[in-house]
């Protein structure tokens, strides 16, 4: 899909996954609405071609906001969703029961924000004209986690969010198949972004220890790569992919 003066909305496109991607969108043309909060968008380095807009993911009339903005840029043909969370607590723990507060606030960024943003952006990429003969009008472009498959010890919420990423991805694509909307979701294992560079780099390297191959953590720009794929690929529809060098995360 020619992406040169069409649209692309990219949620936490100030940093990781989100960054990387934003910058590859925008190198093929797209003019990119980089959506992140506003202490993160402040932050965010310069991009030829991306446009940050501070927004929550989990306020629909914000999400509303920045997918005007998108469209104003020119058809909406493209939408990452890279915005997350990802707190760590056991369902019972040293200090008593799993705050429920927390479950709900990880569910609620991971999966509703999704949602939201696929929802909405749905809605306006439903607007515009076909691109080919097969009606396509756009992609959605979701992040799970190999956590969706095998979440560790701690990550009962975090697990579940992005289960229900990867679960909303077969029945998204059903339903907008209509509108000619393509939904696809990347699993993605354990990757270089900014917080887990935060970490040791001796617990990094056991990390990298786990990976089959590469034996090393993955990288964003493989995230965009794939990304880019989804984007090329007319082909691809309702699918999880993972990205994560044959790991299958251990219980702990």
């Amino acid at each position: 899909m020619d992406l040169a003066n069409t649209s692309a909305l990219v949620t936490g496109a100030a940093s990781g996954l989100g960054a990387a991607t934003a910058a590859v969108l925008a190198g093929r043309g797209a003019h990119v609405i980089g959506v992140d909060l506003a202490a993160a968008t402040e932050k965010a380095p310069a991009v030829e071609g991306v446009t940050y807009v501070p927004a929550d993911v989990t306020d629909p009339d914000q999400v509303r906001a920045a997918v005007a903005a998108a469209s104003a840029a020119g058809p909406l043909r493209t939408v990452v969703n890279c915005a997350g969370i990802a707190p760590s607590a056991r369902i019972l723990g040293r200090s008593g029961p799993h705050d429920l507060g927390l479950f709900e606030t990880v569910v609620r960024v991971n999966l509703l924000g999704t949602f939201t943003v696929l929802t909405l952006a749905a809605e306006a990429m439903a607007a515009t004209e076909p691109v080919d003969e097969d009606g396509q009008r756009g992609v959605v472009v979701n992040t799970a986690s190999v956590a969706a498959f095998e979440g560790q010890i701690g990550q009962a919420a975090y697990a579940a969010s992005k289960g229900g990423v990867h679960s909303l991805t077969i029945t998204a694509a059903r339903d907008l198949a209509g509108q000619g909307i393509r939904v696809n979701t990347i699993a993605p294992g354990v990757i270089e972004t900014p917080l887990v560079m935060t970490i040791s780099e001796e617990y990094r390297a056991g990390l990298a220890e786990g990976v089959p191959f590469p034996h090393r953590l993955g990288r964003p720009a493989e995230f965009a790569s794939l990304v880019e794929t989804f984007v090329d690929n007319h082909y691809l529809n309702g699918t999880t992919i993972r990205m994560d060098g044959a790991l299958r995360m251990a219980p702990r």
